[in-house]
């Protein structure tokens, strides 16, 4: 027994000192070709009062003067900058991008954060006090807003409240009506898995339909991330397991410590708490009724394989949608995260298109 419970100890340690190893917590400067710092490039992990709690968010930039771009993610609760060093974006190259870390989430998170403030309103508050920082800060009258999954059902009310602050709206799996993208990406997953022969999973699907009513019944919701990504329709097309394609590379992340890679987890499971509601009040807005116009311009880019947010309600919900000018854009090859899926074609959007102010790269009308 001792012998045993001293292997189990030896392990506990080898493997906490990896992971110690693994987590410097540093972010790393940008470098030219010949090794020297580039000059006016900025790569950073701060901290900022936002409404009254400390907000942690990483900026990154080869040249700190080029147009802010601000990126809210997904979840509730899942920063994703960690994600870039599985799949970089590039996009320092053009853009300073800020991976703001949410209220409760990742760099965020914190035991003391207020119970009444983890609100959907609080969050576009949120949203929009991060926005009025980066322009005081780089001297930016406007910035861009991109906005990711459960960030785009607070982004695309953010960008509707105070257009003033931005010059373009960019929805990445645009939330539309999710109670409803549930029931298209069960009926899409049955089918799916009937094709294959996976009897297993079809019984388990049938026995567990979702409702049009939330909270989603509780063995609906413990199939969900495993039947979607099994059937290719989650955070990536190609991703089949949440533990091997997010859990496990999470620890692998050198721009965060130990300490802040375990409050990433923490944070996942505070922001999806039932007692604050996010998942449950994001699942029930219908943003085609709540967000009907926007007065800058506005792009959707989403995945054709995408039935996390469902592709097919997010195109229709872009057709109602009044903006002075908008476009929107399939990524053939990808689900849930284009821009980690199809980033050329990604940055080629911004580029060519929204810096321009124009849509001539859209899906034809």
């Amino acid at each position: 027994m001792l012998t045993a419970i001293s292997i189990l100890l030896a392990g506990f340690f080898v493997l906490t000192g990896v992971l110690w190893a693994m987590s410097p917590g540093k972010p790393e400067p940008f470098h030219d070709e010949n090794g020297n710092l580039i000059e006016d490039s900025i790569s950073e992990k701060i901290h900022v009062n936002i409404n009254g709690m400390e907000q942690g968010m990483f900026i990154k930039s080869k040249n700190a003067s080029n147009p802010v771009l601000l990126f809210v993610h997904g979840g509730p609760g899942m920063p994703e900058y960690w994600l870039t060093q599985r799949y970089p974006t590039g996009l320092e190259d053009y853009f300073t991008v800020v991976w703001w870390e949410q209220r409760g989430a990742g760099l965020s998170y914190s035991p003391i954060i207020p119970v009444e403030t983890m609100t959907a309103e609080q969050f576009v508050s949120d949203t929009l006090e991060v926005t009025r920082y980066l322009r005081q800060r780089f001297g930016q009258e406007k910035i861009y807003l991109m906005a990711h999954s459960w960030g785009s059902y607070i982004g695309i009310q953010a960008a509707a409240r105070e257009p003033e602050l931005f010059h373009a709206y960019i929805g990445i799996g645009q939330i539309s009506h999710q109670i409803q993208s549930e029931q298209l990406a069960y009926e899409f997953a049955l089918e799916y898995y009937r094709q294959g022969g996976d009897t297993n999973m079809v019984k388990k699907l049938e026995a567990a339909p979702p409702t049009m009513a939330v909270p989603l019944p509780a063995d609906y919701d413990a199939l969900r991330d495993g039947y979607m990504h099994g059937a290719g329709i989650g955070t990536t097309h190609d991703m089949k397991s949440v533990i091997t394609g997010i859990f496990l590379p999470s620890w692998q992340f050198r721009e965060y410590t130990l300490g802040e890679k375990i409050n990433l987890w923490r944070g996942k499971f505070y922001s999806r708490s039932p007692s604050f509601g996010l998942w449950d009040k994001m699942q029930a807005t219908d943003l085609t009724q709540q967000v009907t116009k926007l007065e800058i311009p506005t792009y959707f880019l989403h995945g054709k394989y995408d039935y996390t947010c469902a592709y097919p309600l997010a195109k229709g919900y872009f057709e109602k949608l009044d903006a002075p000018l908008k476009g929107f854009y399939t990524f053939e090859e990808s689900a849930h995260s284009p821009m980690f899926e199809e980033p050329e074609k990604m940055r080629q959007i911004l580029l060519e298109d929204v810096l321009a102010e124009t849509n001539k790269l859209a899906d034809p009308e």
